[in-house]
């Protein structure tokens, strides 16, 4: 085949790809360009067609085609492929393998068409001494590419041979992989390039295996990324390798030269360890370990690195999107925190998020100046580009002035007045405390005046919205069903009135008997509201005033989780019946080397996941664990600094093997739980059952120190008997 003769090629992309690799094979200068679905036909000689192998960063294939046959059954098929001139292209003793797609109705199966081509290549190689060619689909000397579509099978030439995304490099890979051209076509659209040759630096704040870091570097050092492969023509019998030689050393000479002129930094990190050791080893094998830094971090750490000035330049990342519900309302405040992150650090930088659920990205509250659509596999996604400067940031629109009735004074009845009167008097007292504890989620009232029995728990949104969550004792017997209405109806009054709340930001929870079976009324699900999201002690926590019994935090044990978080830096935790993993949240911000919360409920872990995605952190070292915390304990032999044991007063789930009964079982549950704690670790074992007594000669082995009153806050003093709590640890040889 003389070289300056012109051929017709195609190029195979992904969709989505093709407008960028018609530029890219422009800038190689290939002749007659034609983009078409999934790829780009082009002219040149064969020296244009190993410089498409060698440098193209978004084809799958080069393809030589050499026939076009028109097809109605298998024997069409085999009689065209015979007329190929095959003994310029493989030996008779070569290897070969066919790439078939596509059917019709004659040839249902793709193996069947692939069959029929090689059937007729080494029935036309066969020679008079029997010598023929074979199979071979792992190291073939030539690749055959055969697509059938609308009665005509094109047969061509598969001149890369492996897809051309397999660059080489990566060995390992996480559990959802980014093919590398796609990586660098989101690059290009980012306008990676441009940013790199002025020095701005790269950033991927969850880097998974390091595709994108790695696609960055080579683009910047000017490297091939088909430098350290082999391809399908090595072998083909016209192959000039004069030619192939001179542009490989061009290409080894061009990623000299870029090495040694690439001063950008580019760097990676992800809560994964795992991904992490994977990403280092892929950054190896490409010969790019002094050019990529990656490290394990949360994304609560994101910050602009510190150790050198860094030019402005480009944050991209592919961020988890989530398939199951659970994932998605995760995944809503992971989006929301790297938004908060990006305001926080990187003011005029660039920004890149390629998502297969763009509706996640509206949680940055960032306004989007470009988009494009591409295919991450079969599932259509999109990448979006950011100007990270503040008058891109989409303002939270404060919440319109309600148009609920409003509750004056008249409407008060005398015993509504009384408690609207308690309401404002408990506020006022309580106003400089809260002002200087920080808190804004608190009990305003409880049961103060008996004849209305009700917790009334304020919370505050960090949007400044506030709510009030008011639950209703069951009454006496005493207490006939008119009176206790009358009641609930004078506390739905004074509330409003009291704290100038609007109706719709009050949550009412009665627990009234019933007749019959059910002793008490059950919750009805409300999805008018949606929960809220407060800050305690620097930690955000989702909280739902609407949709069940509890709220997802419990306010009495606050100073029990910030004396979790004070004991916590650099301890491996433990939280059992962790509920919604509040104590576990902040045991982590503070510092834990790891937290493990176990629970018997995935309403619960879910709502667990979403508080850590909450604090930008992930379950990398901070594992949810579902089971029965009686079952789990007794094969457990993990040790703990830290450990938390909140157990329920009584249980008796239909998941459970046991029944738990608190005053029964709490020496057994103690002495489990002291069987995991490491040598000057401290155990916080608390509970909520009133006529709760530690059986404190039964656990003369331990050091006990009672810890509830000390774990009661202003806002719960007055009933000390909310939940008990002591701090034990392992006795020491001086205690002996």
């Amino acid at each position: 085949m003389a070289q300056q003769q012109s051929f017709e090629f195609f190029a195979a992309c992904p969709k989505g790809l093709e407008s960028l690799l018609l530029e890219e094979l422009s800038s190689m200068d290939a002749e007659r360009c034609r983009e078409t679905v999934a790829g780009v036909y082009f002219s040149g000689d064969i020296e244009i067609a190993y410089k498409a192998c060698l440098w193209s960063r978004l084809a799958n294939k080069i393809l030589l085609p050499l026939a076009k046959i028109p097809v109605d059954g298998g024997d069409d098929l085999y009689e065209g492929a015979c007329n190929i001139p095959w003994r310029e292209h493989l030996n008779p003793t070569g290897s070969l393998v066919v790439d078939f797609s596509g059917t019709n109705q004659t040839i249902r199966n793709t193996q069947f068409g692939a069959l029929r081509v090689k059937d007729a290549v080494v029935d036309c190689l066969r020679d008079s001494d029997g010598n023929r060619p074979s199979v071979d689909k792992q190291n073939p000397d030539i690749r055959l590419n055969v697509r059938l579509n609308r009665g005509v099978a094109q047969v061509s030439l598969d001149l890369s041979g492996r897809s051309l995304h397999r660059r080489g490099y990566r060995t390992q890979q996480g559990i959802a992989p980014m093919k590398e051209n796609l990586a660098a076509a989101l690059l290009l659209r980012a306008n990676w390039p441009a940013i790199a040759a002025r020095g701005g630096a790269l950033l991927d704040p969850m880097c998974g295996s390091g595709t994108l870091l790695i696609e960055a570097a080579m683009m910047a050092a000017d490297i091939a990324p088909g430098l350290e492969r082999h391809f399908g023509f090595e072998r083909w019998l016209q192959h000039d390798d004069k030619i192939w030689q001179n542009l490989r050393e061009q290409a080894i000479q061009r990623r000299s030269v870029g090495l040694e002129q690439a001063s950008v930094e580019i760097r990676g990190y992800d809560a994964n360890l795992g991904v992490i050791h994977a990403a280092e080893n892929n950054i190896v094998q490409a010969k790019l370990d002094d050019q990529i830094r990656v490290s394990r971090k949360e994304l609560k750490d994101f910050v602009l690195p510190t150790h050198k000035v860094l030019t402005p330049g480009l944050v991209i990342s592919n961020p988890p999107y989530g398939e199951r519900l659970g994932d998605i309302e995760s995944l809503k405040h992971l989006y929301a925190h790297f938004g908060e992150r990006l305001k926080a650090s990187f003011e005029g930088w660039q920004a890149a998020i390629f998502t297969g659920n763009p509706d996640l990205c509206r949680g940055t509250h960032l306004h989007s100046n470009k988009q494009y659509k591409f295919f991450n596999g079969t599932l259509p996604s999109v990448l979006l580009l950011f100007d990270i400067d503040s008058k891109n940031y989409i303002r939270v629109r404060e919440r319109a002035e309600s148009k609920s009735l409003k509750v004056g004074e008249e409407q008060l009845t005398e015993g509504a007045r009384m408690l609207a009167n308690r309401l404002k008097k408990n506020a006022k007292q309580r106003s400089k405390w809260l002002k200087k504890a920080s808190v804004s989620c608190y009990r305003l009232y409880d049961a103060d005046m008996p004849e209305y029995s009700a917790a009334i728990d304020i919370y505050t949104g960090i949007d400044g919205d506030v709510y009030a969550h008011v639950q209703e004792y069951a009454a006496p017997k005493t207490i006939d069903e008119k009176s206790a209405l009358k009641r609930f109806s004078e506390i739905q009054t004074a509330v409003p009135y009291a704290l100038s709340l609007p109706i719709e930001n009050i949550s009412y929870k009665q627990r009234r008997r019933n007749r019959g079976s059910s002793q008490y009324e059950k919750m009805q699900p409300d999805t008018e509201h949606r929960p809220l999201v407060i800050q305690e002690g620097g930690v955000k926590l989702e909280v739902d005033l609407w949709r069940y019994l509890d709220t997802g935090l419990f306010l009495d044990h606050r100073p029990v989780r910030l004396k979790i978080a004070a004991l916590a830096s650099g301890a491996r935790f433990l939280n059992l019946f962790c509920y919604t993993a509040t104590a576990s949240v902040h045991a982590a911000l503070a510092g834990a080397r790891f937290t493990l919360s176990v629970d018997m409920s995935h309403t619960y872990l879910a709502w667990a996941k979403r508080n850590y995605a909450l604090n930008g952190m992930s379950e990398s070292v901070n594992r949810l664990e579902q089971g029965d915390c009686l079952e789990w304990l007794k094969t457990a032999d993990q040790q703990f600094d830290l450990i938390l044991l909140d157990p329920p007063s009584f249980s008796n789930s239909k998941r459970m093997l046991d029944v738990l009964d608190i005053q029964r079982d709490h020496v057994h549950l103690i002495e489990q739980s002291m069987r995991l704690l490491a040598p000057g670790g401290t155990l916080i074992f608390s509970n909520n059952l009133r006529s709760f007594k530690l059986e404190t000669e039964a656990l003369v082995d331990y050091q006990l120190q009672n810890f509830g009153q000390a774990s009661l806050d202003l806002d719960f003093q007055r009933n000390n008997k909310i939940h008990h709590c002591w701090l034990i640890n392992h006795k020491t040889h001086a205690d002996d």
